[in-house]
């Protein structure tokens, strides 16, 4: 399994160019980038450039990933750039980067997510799950009617469009899309921290999606009690609630040959998580309530070992100054160890 970071995050990403970000992780001991979406690469989704970073990749012996944008309809006005691309036509536009990404830069596997996060909304409101203008179960069979429309392009262009276990969509959700649309033409990207959102206990999660897992984002997280529930946190893998021996071991078991791909992110999101919520509660009808107890259980346990001085509290934590490469290199380290103990061999991908 191949350790990696989304290189849309990777430490100076936004002061280089993509062939300086290649560069840059090639300087850091990395094995390769994961761009989140080929407009990271090219706006203009010019062939040229693009064959000019698969071709810096491959002299630096890097591996390259990279991705498209959103397949929620409901989302689309918030990325009017993809819209430009397909001369007002959002769908067009999707078609022209999934043709981009096989024919620039040979890359087939690719990230796609059901919503954003909205951190100038307030509480439940900055995830789309939570729309009041657009209720989830819409908002559902319109992803799965979208993806249906992009279905013939991955299949001529021998592609998976893999959604992400984002924010708003659980791991659940996304199973039942990839098997209503065909597993031949979507997958999965498993985001570790962003099923603990849902309720998901991590390694449960882990073991739902396996079988279609394509891609990953990784990373820790630390849960905090509060009386709607818990708040999670972002934190490197390794300083959190992860069992990262359970959640690899079941990707792995399924795709050996994974790109187990770091997210780093700063402390300073609390994302509630509405455990004890009965508004929040009625909006996941999948929750299975051994997970829920389970992530009680981890938030009480971290509170435990904060108590004893073995980890930083929240607090603690929160008031540290963000280090990106940090985050990074105690994850790859986490993950490494892990794997090791698993028996199964660790590569480095940014």
């Amino acid at each position: 399994m191949k350790i990696g970071v989304d290189g849309r995050k990777i430490p100076g990403a936004d002061e280089r160019t993509p062939l300086e970000i290649l560069d840059h992780a090639q300087s850091l001991g990395m094995e390769g980038v994961y761009f989140r979406t080929v407009l990271d690469i090219t706006p203009t989704l010019d062939r040229g450039m693009l064959r000019e970073v698969r071709q810096h990749a491959d002299h630096l012996g890097l591996y390259l990933q990279m991705g498209l944008a959103k397949v929620n309809p409901y989302a689309a006005a918030e990325a009017p750039e993809i819209r430009v691309l397909g001369d007002g036509d959002y769908t067009r536009g999707m078609l022209k980067m999934i043709e981009a990404c096989r024919e620039g830069a040979d890359c087939g596997e690719l990230w796609v997510a059901c919503g954003s996060y909205k951190r100038d909304l307030p509480g439940y409101y900055a995830i789309d799950r939570f729309r009041t203008d657009a209720p989830w179960p819409d908002q559902l069979v319109a992803i799965e009617k979208f993806l249906r429309q992009l279905a013939p392009a991955a299949r001529e262009y021998d592609c998976h469009l893999n959604i992400e276990t984002h924010e708003e969509i659980t791991s659940t959700e996304v199973v039942r899309l990839v098997e209503a649309v065909g597993p031949d033409v979507l997958g999965i990207t498993f985001d570790s921290a962003n099923v603990l959102v849902r309720g998901e206990e991590p390694v449960a999660a882990a073991r739902r999606v396996a079988p279609y897992v394509r891609a990953t984002h990784l990373r820790d997280s630390i849960l905090a009690l509060t009386d709607y529930g818990l708040t999670r946190t972002f934190s490197p893998c390794g300083l959190g609630v992860m069992d990262w021996a359970g959640v690899l071991g079941a990707l792995g078991a399924e795709n050996p040959d994974l790109c187990a791909s770091i997210e780093p992110a700063g402390p300073t999101l609390a994302v509630p998580i509405g455990l004890s919520d009965d508004a929040w509660l009625e909006l996941h009808p999948d929750l299975v309530d051994a997970e829920k107890q389970e992530l009680f259980r981890a938030a009480r346990r971290y509170a435990e070992r904060a108590a004893r001085g073995e980890v930083p509290t929240l607090e603690q934590f929160r008031s540290e100054p963000y280090d990106g490469e940090a985050f990074v290199k105690r994850s790859a380290d986490h993950l490494r160890a892990t794997l090791a103990s698993l028996g199964t061999r660790a590569t480095t991908v940014v």
